[in-house]
């Protein structure tokens, strides 16, 4: 395994017996303590081969290690074995496990850990790797909470790990474009984005079920809970539908906001939001709402002016451009909406289209991408950080969760006349501390991150 040269490495020969014995007992304490000094894995050349571990195989996981197929696929755990029976017959040879602490702890070859549970469950599965100094690949919303998004990219960027967020857009040509669109004056200023997604992401606006079910045969119920509260098994849970319930998912925005956002604050360069409001078709405590709209206002910065950027979901659009001739559908499912002092742009494509035709590409100013999981690969074995690394990726998971805060806030918010002011650096709501319950969420007994 390879990772960057951390401050201080080149004194690291000269270390005491009682320093070793030091590092020994914060490693115990869970300190993040770089691989170099606790020793762990081995050294992997770029020539050489990753021995990867898949935590969550049997939905979007399968298709992560498929895309890095290239490497050892040595280990495989996942809470149900009906859901993951198929992926465990492609991999023949890798060792299987329900519990990924037992995994970790038991798999000492492993380099790196690709993660696809749901959302409640991916931040404790990456500490526990990272702390061990294995590379991460997560699935997106990079974790549950803003708590957890802020802890796990601390913990990241200490221990010096490679990381990947499993928003492959990222690493897509039209992010690019749109870039370089906006980098070439192409729309002028930029105040104001609007992007949706109107996706049937898992059931929402429903109440938690009465009747109970049996446990399937082969799900380890209490594993698949992890930190979340404790509740019976229903199979309105699964094996996707946990998306729209608040105490495992994060509705359509934390699904789909990680990708549609990411060309935007990629080429707007944003940070932390201001402020935050919200409106949605009900507030339930239990799921998410069927339909919203969150939006967010940004400070100015580096040269760009203030940003205001709506979402949509559950159906519900921005006024669709004039610019846009009849007949013409108002872009895709999962869009972006781009308003400049000097033209609108459509995903990556100028409006109208007479103006698109004549303008044509902007100047190549971006490098372009291997591809999403070829990026991490590389970064793994040493090369340069993956696009959609946790420094990058976790501010902008942090803004998307911000927007559940809002939606689960937001008749309260109305009553009070109010939004949401936000103080990003130091995780706080400023003028409603009733919402600040939901930065970080509270672990079932015998769960830490």
């Amino acid at each position: 395994m390879r990772n960057r040269k951390p401050a201080g490495a080149e004194c690291s020969a000269k270390v005491s017996r009682r320093g070793l014995m030091n590092a020994a007992a914060a490693a115990a304490a869970l300190t993040i303590v770089p691989r170099n000094v606790l020793g762990g894995a081995r050294h992997v050349p770029p020539s050489e081969k990753l021995n990867i571990a898949g935590v969550g195989i049997g939905g979007r996981g399968a298709g992560d290690l498929d895309a890095v197929g290239s490497e050892n696929i040595v280990a495989l755990c996942d809470v149900d074995d009906s859901y993951a029976a198929k992926v465990y017959k492609s991999y023949p040879d890798a060792k299987k496990y329900h519990d990924f602490r037992k995994m970790l702890d038991k798999e000492k070859n492993i380099d790196a850990v690709i993660i696809a549970t749901p959302d409640h469950t991916h931040a404790v599965i990456a500490m526990m790797a990272i702390k061990m100094g294995k590379h991460v690949y997560c699935e997106k919303p990079l974790a549950h909470s803003i708590y957890e998004v802020r802890k796990l990219t601390e913990a990241a960027r200490e221990a010096g790990v490679a990381t990947q967020l499993g928003n492959q857009g990222q690493a897509s040509e039209g992010t690019r474009l749109v870039g370089e669109f906006i980098a070439a004056d192409a729309i002028g200023p930029v105040r104001e984005v609007h992007s949706w997604s109107n996706r049937p992401i898992s059931p929402r606006g429903i109440d938690r079920p009465k009747d109970t079910h049996p446990v399937p045969e082969g799900l380890d119920w209490d594993l698949w809970l992890g930190p979340a509260p404790e509740r019976p098994y229903h199979p309105c849970y699964l094996p996707f539908s946990w998306r729209g319930w608040w105490d495992f998912g994060t509705g359509v925005l934390g699904d789909i906001g990680c990708h549609q956002m990411a060309p935007i604050f990629r080429a707007l360069k944003l940070g932390y939001p201001t402020s935050v409001e919200a409106c949605s078709s009900g507030v339930n405590s239990e799921t998410a709402p069927l339909a919203s709209i969150v939006r967010y206002d940004f400070p100015a910065r580096d040269g760009m002016p203030p940003l205001k950027l709506s979402w949509y979901d559950g159906g519900l659009m921005p006024a669709r451009p004039a610019e846009l001739p009849n007949g013409l559908r108002f872009g895709n499912a999962d869009d972006n909406l781009y308003i400049g002092d000097k033209g609108k742009m459509l995903g990556h494509r100028l409006l109208p289209e007479a103006r698109s035709k004549e303008y044509g590409k902007p100047p190549r100013i971006l490098p372009r991408s291997p591809g999403h999981h070829k990026e991490w690969l590389d970064a793994c074995k040493g090369g340069k950080p993956a696009g959609s690394n946790f420094d990058v990726s976790g501010p902008l998971t942090e803004v998307v969760l911000l927007g559940n805060i809002a939606l689960r806030t937001g008749q309260k918010l109305y009553e009070k006349g109010l939004k949401l002011y936000y103080d990003g650096p130091n995780m706080k709501v400023t003028n409603f501390p009733d919402a600040n319950k939901y930065i970080h969420n509270e672990y079932r007994e015998g769960w830490t991150l």
